[in-house]
């Protein structure tokens, strides 16, 4: 079960009760979909992590000089995953009688065996017993064992059926759409498309990485080749999808000029990157050397960015805050200036090698003032070293300066971001409930917020505690409200909130210039505004 399904039963979910049968209680803590706050979805993730480390493990059983040496903990391992999947077929057959599929039919456990994902489970361990009975070559062994990829459908089949059902009556374009960019459609499948891609961006780095190690890639290098060109085949389907569908986002609907607008964006001219170099060797390798060009693979890392709201969030406070990080650029930019003119007037006719000229002094002047000090160049005269002492101690101040602006723009786009997801929330529960498309809304919301599904569902209850709290206190009339101080409290909390989140979404500059041009508000009431969103203590 996703996030956004928890976060859609956040209203009627409840702790799995400790009084139920052990079965029962088994079945509700471990394997129910239906409860939110249960262990279902760890199980799934873990499962599915042994899987995977399962694949890795078979692919390098096939490399002599990585598997023979640790035969023995393979062999450990294999068996450590046998004994967990041995466990969880046994277990969830221990359970049929309690799964909604199979307890409304008779025979609920004969039923759960002869289901395709009961069969897929049995597959995965079937071949390790196997061979206690009967002789099976190991090679044959090795590729019986890949049948324990199968069991990655348990998770797959229920998306693509989600998927499936979500895009009944839309066009082929709609559906890929659906698949590569965020939207209402997309659901589970979506999510483990994403996944997909960064299990490989991942994979594709770290074998560029190791390819570097000599006694490494002597040992990989057809491996290394294969990975690489199943990488670049992944990315470029995903490029071709993404520039195909992307005619269905807002702003990019027309058929040439809207797939060019979206070839030139940021994330697509990283996609493009990370496929170029692998193009550019093949086809003119016998024209020009370009093996220099594999080390440009790493761009691919960028393609993470994606997938991750922080560089957005990153961008937002930096075109934000540029007039002051530009001010603070212009000082740090003369303050060296000035120390590389002054170190070459102490230290050229002392160290005329060193400090040969102005530009030659900047090098100096910035590994000073970042207090790194290399210790290649140093000044040797008295008034070069009294320089240095001073500059050090400027440049602690100096260059802190641009890592203070973005960490508190950076802490204060944040709130102002989960200020809008909370006035969301509040729309949304207008109603009184949260839809499964107004769930998936909140999900991609926390994703790039980096809020945790507890910390969202949290949210919700504060915010539905206050919106009740609200409505009764807004039948009150405003005497009697005064008369309980609580009352009174909370609904002068509400009227701030009200403020900060009319700051929020009013043009700022445009009302005070309302407020004040015009005469609408009073001085002392533009000064409470400010201070009301600005944080600040009134001045006395």
């Amino acid at each position: 079960m996703d996030s956004s399904h928890a976060i859609n039963d956040q209203v009627h979910t409840s702790e799995v009760p400790s009084n139920l049968p052990i079965r029962k209680r088994l079945y509700s803590a471990l394997l129910d979909p239906h409860i939110g706050d249960n262990h279902h979805k760890q199980v799934d993730k873990w499962i599915g992590l042994l899987i995977v480390a399962n694949l890795f493990a078979l692919v390098f059983e096939h490399v002599p000089a990585i598997y023979d040496p640790y035969k023995q903990w393979f062999h450990f391992f294999d068996l450590f995953s046998v004994a967990v999947f041995t466990f969880e077929y046994v277990l969830r057959l221990y359970l049929a009688p309690e799964d909604h599929e199979f307890k409304e039919r008779g025979m609920p456990r004969l039923r759960y065996m002869t289901s395709p994902f009961a069969i897929i489970d049995f597959l995965a361990v079937a071949p390790f017993y196997l061979q206690a009975f009967i002789p099976i070559d190991l090679r044959m062994l090795r590729f019986l064992r890949l049948l324990r990829i199968l069991k990655l459908f348990r998770v797959l089949i229920p998306a693509v059926k989600q998927f499936t059902e979500a895009n009944k009556y839309r066009t082929f374009r709609q559906k890929v759409h659906a698949l590569v960019f965020p939207s209402e459609y997309g659901g589970t499948l979506h999510s483990i498309f994403d996944t997909f891609i960064v299990v490989w961006v991942v994979v594709s780095v770290i074998a560029v990485v190791l390819e570097s190690v000599l006694t490494i890639h002597y040992v990989l290098n057809i491996e290394f080749i294969i990975l690489d060109a199943v990488a670049v085949g992944v990315f470029t389907i995903e490029y071709c999808l993404r520039i195909y569908s992307c005619v269905e986002e807002p702003g990019y609907q027309k058929a040439i000029s809207g797939r060019l607008k979206q070839a030139k964006t940021t994330s697509s001219l990283i996609d493009f990157f990370a496929i170029l170099p692998f193009f550019l060797e093949v086809f003119l390798h016998h024209l020009f050397d370009l093996r220099f060009l594999r080390v440009f693979r790493l761009l691919r890392l960028l393609k993470l960015t994606r997938y991750t709201g922080a560089t957005a969030t990153l961008t937002k406070v930096i075109a934000r805050e540029w007039p002051v990080l530009g001010a603070s650029a212009f000082v740090m930019l003369l303050l060296v200036v000035l120390t590389a003119s002054l170190g070459y007037l102490f230290e050229h006719e002392a160290q005329p090698e060193k400090f040969e000229n102005i530009p030659q002094a900047i090098y100096w002047a910035v590994i000073t003032l970042a207090s790194v000090g290399y210790g290649d160049i140093s000044p040797i005269t008295p008034m070069g070293r009294v320089m240095t002492i001073i500059l050090a101690l400027l440049g602690i101040g100096i260059f802190a300066i641009p890592a203070a602006l973005l960490s508190s723009a950076f802490s204060d786009q944040l709130r102002i971001e989960r200020e809008n997801l909370k006035n969301e929330l509040y729309k949304m529960l207008s109603d009184g409930v949260i839809s499964p498309e107004e769930a998936e809304i909140i999900t991609r919301e926390a994703k790039r917020l980096h809020i945790s599904t507890e910390e969202v569902n949290l949210l919700i209850e504060k915010v539905r505690k206050e919106r009740e709290h609200k409505d009764d206190l807004a039948t009150f009339p405003l005497h009697k409200i005064a008369n309980v101080p609580e009352h009174a409290v909370e609904h002068y909390k509400s009227l701030v909130s009200q403020i900060l989140q009319l700051g929020i979404m009013t043009d700022r500059v445009k009302f005070e210039e309302v407020g004040v041009e015009k005469g609408r508000l009073t001085p002392s009431e533009v000064a409470l505004w400010r201070q009301i969103l600005d944080g600040k203590a009134p001045s006395s």
